[in-house]
């Protein structure tokens, strides 16, 4: 357990910008920040960063919330789990107990896989730095590639010992569940139903997620078997934590100069990505050979738009950077494509230029991807056939550029060096973009079809409301303006009923109105927020937006950050803020009377259409009764005059909101 002093450390020094910095590439606005949603797909920035607040939200997709709400989403980690993230970002010490056995066993199953992962990334550290064969076998292979030792740090590279059984007995003697042994891949059954480790006698390079935890592994076989062998690397298999099309090699270290750089550079191996960093050029990931995902290139796509290609120049290569190309840019990418010298890769061109000169390289060389493709495809060809397959192999790759003027600046280009008519290309690419565009339908019907049993099973988990959703309009309104300015006075000098007089906040008057007529909020949370503030108005420096943005309790959190995070309200206060410095001090006074005349009003108006909507369900509930009781007349009477009575008072109140009601 954590305790409250520590927590309260955590969230002070918890800045909002930071935290989302880590994940995605924010540019001031005002006085906020925004980028790409990193929770849902989009190519327009609506995902907004308050500083002020301390808070983040998506006018997209409405999730955010304080940083450790977000932390929270966007890694999928419990409370404790995303403070102690931000605890260690911080460098703040969080002394805990050690864990019982039946608390060991009620941590979730995914968290479990991450710890197994994060230890035997230690493991393999440790056998290749400390042990004989370590160093001998694993750390010669890394030094005969040329790797100085803070870069093999960086990545965490690792050796596994040749016994075959020594990992599996180390971490069961450790206390380590075989079943997540299993499940992480580390190690898998023989046919006598032994533990052997999948990585034995194999150079380890560890997977790192975005937020910094290993998530898988892959090994390199060393010795002369490597000739011939089928699996000369060995690659976790998918799991709970690990999907290889979702993880690109390096993103952890490349992130934040990737966004620095606003470029990307792809390369295939765990080697070309090492020796790029060692070079001195950090914005490199590496998808390992396979054709890149939509899930890959949406998490690119959170830091840059700009993507270069790196491969040699030999047929693999030429077949690797044609690869997945027209998924690139269909999802916005800006591609470019450099194919090295002839007997160079990533890794052996990185180890002979430093990060100057390949930077120079690079700019010299890389190429436009359609133009590229254009000479690659067309240089030296005569044969009509394959000179028109090589045509609309070319404009079918422009029909999936997104950006319309672009599109059309490819297909002139193109008519210009292919000897086209440009009506003619234009003719052929309108027939692509209409049978992409079938496709894209006739995929996601397919997809919707095949989902349709599992979509009815948990329609009533997807259909559940939120919170928000669970309360009335007005109830809403309320708890917005509790939760913004429930801190405010809006009445001085209140007489009680002992004499004495009271200032009345937002909170403590929506609180004593609500008391009075015996109502209350349907929604619980709403109810807790309403209590949490009236026991706090009292509190030296109580902010109630600040108090409930940064709530311990999640749930509320995220309910003030949808309340207080405002697209329009945020340019409002910009303005506000710019004008209120041409202001004087008068200006100013007069300003916040009228703000707090206006706040009283509003509340007193809202708090009537609260009980006319309280009046008008009990009305409804009465009819209803009504109609059932006619067989006891007793029951009946009791409830005409109730229906009378309620009925009198709504009239009244609607004559007060300036409604015209027909009996």
């Amino acid at each position: 357990m954590i305790d409250h002093a520590t927590i309260e450390r955590i969230k002070d020094a918890a800045n909002i910008v930071e935290v989302v910095s880590e994940f995605v590439t924010l540019r001031k606005s005002g006085s906020n920040y925004k980028g790409l949603c990193p929770f849902h797909d989009e190519k327009t920035p609506s995902f907004y960063v308050s500083p002020a607040r301390g808070t983040c939200h998506c006018f997209g997709c409405g999730k955010g919330g304080n940083p450790v709400g977000f932390i929270m989403e966007h890694e999928q980690m419990t409370y404790p789990e995303a403070l102690r993230w931000l605890a260690r970002k911080y460098h703040i010490e969080i002394k805990e107990r050690e864990l019982s056995d039946d608390e060991k066993r009620e941590q979730s199953e995914r968290e479990s896989m991450f710890i197994v992962n994060e230890w035997a990334a230690s493991y393999f550290q440790h056998i290749m730095h400390d042990t004989a064969d370590g160093v001998a076998i694993g750390m010669q292979y890394f030094r005969s590639r040329g790797f100085r030792d803070d870069i093999v740090s960086k990545f965490q590279l690792g050796f596994d010992s040749t016994d075959r059984r020594a990992l599996a007995q180390e971490a069961l003697r450790k206390g380590y569940k075989e079943d997540f042994l299993l499940k992480t891949g580390i190690c898998y059954k023989n046919d006598r139903g032994e533990l052997i480790d999948r990585y034995a006698g194999r150079v380890i390079f560890p997977w790192i997620g975005i937020s910094g935890k290993v998530v898988g592994f892959g090994g390199r076989l060393l010795d002369s078997r490597t000739k011939g062998v089928n699996q000369k690397y060995v690659n976790s298999p998918d799991s709970e934590i690990y999907h290889k099309d979702r993880e690109l090699y390096g993103i952890y270290q490349a992130k934040k100069a990737i966004a620095k750089e606003d470029r990307v550079y792809m390369v295939e191996g765990y080697t070309d990505v090492i020796s790029m960093h060692q070079c001195g050029i950090e914005n490199v990931v590496a998808n390992s050979g396979t054709a890149l995902s939509v899930h890959q290139i949406h998490i690119l796509h959170r830091f840059t738009s700009n993507i270069t290609l790196l491969y040699d120049g030999d047929a693999a290569g030429i077949h690797a950077a044609l690869r997945g190309t027209d998924m690139l840019l269909s999802e916005g990418m800006n591609l470019k494509v450099l194919l090295l010298p002839d007997g160079d890769d990533p890794d052996s061109f990185a180890r002979k230029h430093s990060a100057e000169d390949f930077r120079k390289y690079i700019e010299e060389h890389q190429t436009d991807f359609i133009e590229f493709k254009t000479d690659l495809l067309l240089r030296n060809e005569r044969d009509p056939l394959k000179r028109s397959e090589a045509i609309n192999s070319v404009v079918r790759s422009i029909s999936f550029v997104t950006n319309p003027i672009l599109r059309d600046t490819y297909l002139h280009d193109c008519s210009v060096r292919m000897g086209i008519n440009e009506a003619t290309l234009i003719n052929t690419l309108n027939n692509f973009i209409r049978s992409n565009r079938e496709e894209t339908a006739s995929s996601l019907n397919n997809s919707q079809l095949t989902q349709t049993a599992t979509q009815n099973s948990k329609l009533k988990i997807q259909n559940s409301p939120s919170p928000l959703q669970q309360a009335s309009k007005v109830e809403q309104m309320l708890v917005e303006l509790i939760v913004r300015n429930g801190d405010t006075v809006i009445y001085n000098n209140v007489e009680t009923e002992d004499g004495t007089t009271v200032n009345l906040n937002v909170a403590q008057y929506i609180a004593y109105n609500l008391g009075v007529d015996g109502l209350k909020f349907a929604n619980p949370l709403n109810s807790r927020i309403l209590d949490e503030a009236v026991n706090h108005a009292g509190d030296e420096n109580f902010c109630a937006e600040q108090f409930f943005l940064h709530h311990s309790d999640i749930e509320i959190s995220r309910i003030a950050t949808d309340l207080c995070m405002d697209k329009y309200q945020l340019l409002d206060e910009q303005k506000a803020a710019r004008a209120d410095e041409e202001k004087n001090a008068d200006e100013l006074r007069a300003e916040e009377e009228n703000r707090i005349e206006a706040m009283r009003q509003q509340t007193e108006h809202l708090l009537n259409d609260f009980r006319m909507d309280y009046l008008e369900q009990r009305l409804r509930d009465l009819k209803r009764d009504i109609s059932l009781a006619v067989n006891d007349p007793e029951r009946l009477q009791q409830l005409m005059e109730e229906y009378k009575t309620a009925h009198e008072l709504r009239s009244q109140l609607a004559r007060l909101l300036g409604n015209n009601i027909i009996a």
